[in-house]
């Protein structure tokens, strides 16, 4: 039988996860889990490039892990482990930083874009981002990293830092490939269509979070951005209107011209309503299994603790050969 290929992907604790998570990664994840050997972090070290409140840092933690679990992520068939329950992703990313250069970090998009946001909070550990989540796949060997557009430039430098370290050590890390998912990969902002929707948004108006109850969903659906126009029809520069028919498909599988079809000659009001209550319905069974999942917190910390033992063994096997190849003494513990 062949060996499953290796698959990984995180989601920092912050914010709150919302449906261009679920739509974008989490669902896929539930899919993927099946072909592949699949490892699922909570990565709480790279959330730590912003000020966090540490109380609310913790509970998070367990919230996106039942959450995770709520979404369909199997214990069973997934490792789903907290970043920082295992130290080899601190150590690697040290070993790493000595092969990745000041002009490669410099021209990370998304270090700019963070510094301007957190002008106030500048730090190293926001400039060498990219390390930590190059040592977070190499760590495991992964041949697949679904990613997001925004996460590519860091997927090509964590490719250019192995290919680096194999080159001066010889073959020791596997190169990873991007998994870009075709369908319901960027869902965007409800009152800034011209953003993608973010779990971190300080307007929780902007975003449908897969804890929001019913109530508030409709209320965040009804005040999305549209257009002056009456045909719902999905248009590209129609941006707020194409937003929401891409949330109404993918959520019922239904394709854009039924969907157009469906709603002919009727008005924004009566395409709202009913999206409205589809999300409602969409959610419901994530947020009950969470519900019960939170009534037993020691229960996600067992899965939370076997996840992390699964993961440190593999952890431990790389990084033990990798300080053997750059010269370290072997640790005898």
């Amino acid at each position: 039988m062949d060996k499953k290929k290796i698959i990984l992907s995180g989601i920092q604790p912050s914010g709150n996860l919302c449906i261009a998570n679920y739509i974008g990664a989490i669902k896929n994840w539930v899919t993927l889990q099946n072909d592949y050997d699949s490892i699922f972090l909570i990565v709480d070290l790279h959330s730590l490039s912003v000020k966090q409140v540490p109380s609310e840092l913790r509970s998070r933690c367990l919230s996106f892990a039942a959450q995770y679990i709520a979404c369909g992520i199997n214990p069973e068939k997934s490792t789903i482990a907290i970043q920082s329950h295992i130290s080899q992703h601190a150590e690697l990313s040290w070993v790493l930083n000595s092969l990745t250069y000041m002009g490669e970090l410099n021209r990370m998009t998304q270090f700019k874009d963070k510094s301007k946001k957190h002008d106030s909070n500048i730090n190293a550990a926001l400039f060498t981002y990219p390390v930590l989540m190059a040592a977070d796949i190499l760590l495991y060997q992964a041949d697949l990293v679904p990613v997001g557009q925004d996460q590519k430039q860091h997927l090509e430098l964590t490719r250019d830092i192995a290919s680096r370290f194999n080159n001066q050590y010889s073959d020791t890390f596997t190169i990873p490939e991007p998994f870009i998912p075709k369908q319901g990969s960027r869902i965007m902002s409800l009152l800034n269509p011209t953003a993608k929707m973010s779990k971190s948004d300080e307007n929780l108006n902007n975003l449908i979070s897969l804890l929001d109850q019913p109530n508030i969903i409709k209320k965040k659906i009804k005040r999305a951005v549209t257009d002056s126009g009456t045909d719902i029809v999905y248009d590209d520069k129609r941006q707020g209107l194409a937003n929401l028919i891409t949330i109404y498909s993918v959520v019922t599988g239904k394709t854009i011209s039924e969907i157009e079809n469906d709603y002919k000659g009727k008005m924004y009001s009566d395409f709202k309503n009913d999206l409205g209550d589809i999300l409602v319905d969409y959610l419901a069974p994530i947020q009950k299994e969470y519900d019960l999942l939170m009534k037993d917190k020691g229960h996600i910390e067992e899965i939370l603790k076997k996840g992390a033992e699964k993961a440190r063994y593999k952890a431990y096997k790389t990084l033990d050969k990798v300080y053997r190849k750059i010269g370290l003494v072997k640790n005898l513990r």
